[in-house]
């Protein structure tokens, strides 16, 4: 007769907290709505569980916003207010249009360079059939507005309905700068317009940079390099600067959250001392996934977790059940396969990478793991849920 064992591996909880103001004691406030949850559910907090929290509520009780006002401010400081090429930035209204804004009100022209057919997280121009049937080179093809409306005429984005090439140059004609709008994918470009250049890419801004400096752009700037300080009293990020920002009004911003280590050590302290219990504890932004229909990557701040305790630091070290079941152990069925997986995985090497049995497990970082999954939790909407308990995720199969 097999053993009885538990049914239930990892579970993920969204926990619901009051509206977090500028100022609120987050740690006090998540502390206590994790235990009132487990008081209120009936389950019981562990050791290893993981308390995770979305970075807006964070960067709000940080009070870390910044207007339109002090991007231009910035911008013409330090690009000197003339004429800015902008560079790759995504297609959303929620994360670029207003830092678009704010450039457009610091400069007196932008020369904005949009990558096609998508932007760096899959938002599409133009289908890679409209470039093929159009006869067009992505990788050295560089295509003015008119050629680009002559190719492929008006493309509204799939969900939003919005054409944003039109979007964004309406946007910066009204804060008053001359728009040009180009196609290109090659950082280099950019530089018969102008030498002053904003790269708006996130995840390659490294290597723009590295090649703008190198072909001899006089100024070369990221968004990580706009709002990395205080402008006349703003938030800012001294790491990220623009970076992880979202629209919060139709003239302000909130910024990602500045430095939160303090934050997810307090809270790991709080839940230890209130329950005993040793939990894990991260600040979660976008999970890092793609959408097969929209193709959409959605990955736009510059990490998925800006800050976490020491237990989630590194990779999975997991075996491939099914492989164990269907090579090693094929000729075994019933308590005595169940019995041979657990052997096996109690004696497990600390580093299986590159083993066989090993293969086909998710090669993440378990921050990004851990919060892709707890984006999908807490959603984007009114679910309400800004932090999330996950239980059960270090669990493996011989634990009962």
């Amino acid at each position: 007769m097999e053993k009885k064992s538990r049914k239930v591996g990892t579970v993920s909880r969204g926990i619901r907290c009051p509206i977090i103001r500028e100022g609120d004691s987050l740690a006090d406030i998540v502390t206590a709505s994790v235990i009132e949850a487990s008081r209120d559910e009936g389950f019981e907090l562990r050791d290893r569980d993981v308390v995770a929290i979305t970075e807006s509520i964070v960067a709000r009780a940080q009070g870390n916003y910044a207007s339109v006002d002090d991007i231009a401010a910035d911008v013409k400081a330090k690009t000197g207010g003339g004429t800015v090429g902008v560079l790759f930035p995504i297609l959303s209204r929620n994360r670029f249009a207003i830092c678009l804004k704010g450039i457009a009100r610091g400069a007196k022209k932008v020369v904005l360079m949009l990558s096609y057919p998508s932007d760096e997280v899959g938002n599409a121009l133009v289908s890679l059939d409209q470039v093929d049937e159009a006869g067009i080179n992505p990788y050295s093809d560089v295509l003015t507005l008119k050629q680009y409306r002559d190719l492929f005429g008006e493309n509204p984005h799939e969900f939003t309905g919005v054409d944003y090439v039109a979007y964004y140059g309406d946007l910066i004609a009204a804060e008053g700068a001359e728009a040009e709008i180009i196609f290109a994918n090659h950082p280099k470009s950019i530089l018969p317009y102008t030498d002053v250049v904003i790269t708006c890419d996130i995840h390659t801004r490294a290597r723009t940079k590295r090649i703008l400096k190198a072909a001899g752009a006089r100024i070369v700037l990221g968004l990580d390099d706009l709002l990395n300080a205080p402008v006349n009293g703003s938030g800012c990020n001294e790491r990220y600067g623009l970076l992880g920002s979202n629209k919060s009004t139709e003239d302000r911003i909130k910024l990602f959250p500045r430095e939160c280590q303090d934050l997810v050590l307090d809270i790991q302290a709080g839940l230890l001392k209130q329950t005993g219990k040793h939990v894990e504890v991260m600040v979660y932004g976008d999970g890092a996934f793609k959408d097969p229909k929209g193709k959409i990557w959605e990955l736009a701040d510059p990490v998925v977790s800006p800050a976490f305790t020491s237990g989630l630091v590194g990779t999975p070290n997991e075996l491939k059940l099914k492989y164990l079941a269907d090579s090693d152990f094929a000729h075994l069925a019933g308590n005595a396969l169940r019995e041979a997986i657990e052997e096996r995985i109690r004696a497990k090497d600390g580093d299986l990478k590159g083993k066989m049995a090993s293969e086909g497990t998710t090669p993440r970082q378990l921050t990004d793991l851990i919060g892709s999954l707890c984006d999908l939790t807490s959603g984007s909407g009114d679910k309400g849920t800004p932090v999330v308990l996950v239980q059960g995720y270090f669990d493996n199969y011989t634990n009962e």
